[in-house]
């Protein structure tokens, strides 16, 4: 077995609290994501899972075993890094065969061990090559080969696809996943892009301030963040926050957006959101793609406004809409043949479904 498990584990630096106390389950052959912005502790608490910082206070499990005193060639670990880290001496073959070669193993055992992950990265053509005779995507199989190689009981990966421009990461992401499904290891990969998160990961650890905010899986995350930071980390572009007060309307509630604009709570949600009213301030969240061109046949939960349009940003499949709705600028995406123009009115809808009403002052969504 190869769990992890972090026991009210903290990170201090003099008076600095990188980490605060954080508890943690890594299952067996899981993929976890950390994710955050910069500071928020993730790669911290991966260093602190790889012995490459101690801890302060706290205990962290590998295999059922405490490694707070292992040190880390002895944790059974194999870790992959932002600048590969790869002998531009050696070839590729000696790079990944380089910690197989300390450990004494056999000739034989490391020509199969090394040419069966060259075979799950496609680079066996590689094998005799240096890394300056490399792409950087190249360079990248060949340091996660040689952690394949090791057949470590955990992965840790320390943003590994920051140095790699925006079309080889969307490839590398796919490689390491079709990876991850062959080589069923427990992983640990840290980033601060949330596509990475929510594309690779069983489950998502989304971090802040040293603590964590949320666990669950990209699906959870996304659908029913628990609050206002987790709701505007995850997902591109950003769910949309609207300063709202409740009131009752016709026998049921509803949010007023502005003096003009209210929109009903649907029945399903009036009695979640029933002693809401009483609260102090509130934000409407709602995703883009839950503001949209209206059609002539809405849906129950689905409420028409107009609004003027400041900014159209045409993408191809979907055309990104701003507009402001009482001083906060909101997006919406439209169909690209809804007739959205820059400056013009665009009669839109609003799906109340999907909404999420936050308290501002505690940032919990309600």
């Amino acid at each position: 077995m190869s769990e992890v498990r972090l026991r009210k584990v903290f990170k201090r630096y003099d008076v600095v609290e990188a980490v605060r106390g954080i508890d943690l389950d890594i299952a067996d052959h899981e993929f976890v994501v950390l994710v955050g912005p910069s500071g928020c502790g993730k790669s911290t608490t991966l260093r602190m899972i790889a012995g490459l910082e101690d801890i302060t206070d706290g205990e962290i499990f590998i295999g059922g075993d405490i490694v707070n005193d292992v040190p880390p060639k002895d944790r059974d670990i194999a870790m992959v890094f932002q600048n590969y880290a790869l002998y531009p001496h050696m070839t590729v073959f000696q790079n990944m065969s380089f910690g197989l070669r300390l450990k004494r193993f056999p000739k034989a055992e490391i020509k199969k061990r090394v040419d069966e992950a060259a075979r799950i990265l496609d680079i066996t053509e590689l094998l005799d090559r240096k890394p300056k005779q490399l792409s950087g995507g190249q360079r990248q199989r060949v340091a996660m080969g040689r952690a394949i190689v090791r057949n470590p009981k955990v992965f840790l990966f320390d943003e590994p696809l920051s140095n790699l421009d925006a079309k080889l990461r969307v490839q590398m992401r796919t490689e390491i996943k079709k990876v991850h499904q062959q080589v069923r290891t427990t992983t640990v990969y840290v980033t601060h892009d949330q596509v990475e998160a929510m594309t690779l990961a069983d489950r998502v650890v989304v971090m802040n301030g040293g603590n964590i905010e949320q666990v669950g899986t990209p699906h959870q995350l996304y659908h029913n963040p628990r609050t206002r930071f987790v709701a505007g980390f995850i997902g591109s572009p950003a769910m949309n926050f609207i300063p709202c007060r409740m009131e009752e309307a016709n026998g049921g509630l509803s949010i007023r957006l502005t003096n003009e604009l209210a929109f009903p709570v649907p029945p399903a949600r009036a009695a979640q959101y029933q002693g809401s009213k009483q609260n102090g301030k509130l934000l409407l969240g709602l995703r883009p793609e839950h503001i949209t061109e209206a059609g002539q046949h809405l849906e129950p939960g689905e409420v028409p406004f107009e609004a003027k349009l400041e900014v159209t940003e045409p993408m191809g499949m979907e055309t990104l809409v701003y507009f402001p709705v009482n001083g906060t600028q909101v997006c919406g995406r439209v169909n690209p043949n809804a007739g959205a123009r820059d400056g013009a009115p665009l009669r839109l809808a609003a799906d109340l479904n999907n909404m999420h009403l936050i308290d501002e002052a505690s940032g919990q969504v309600i």
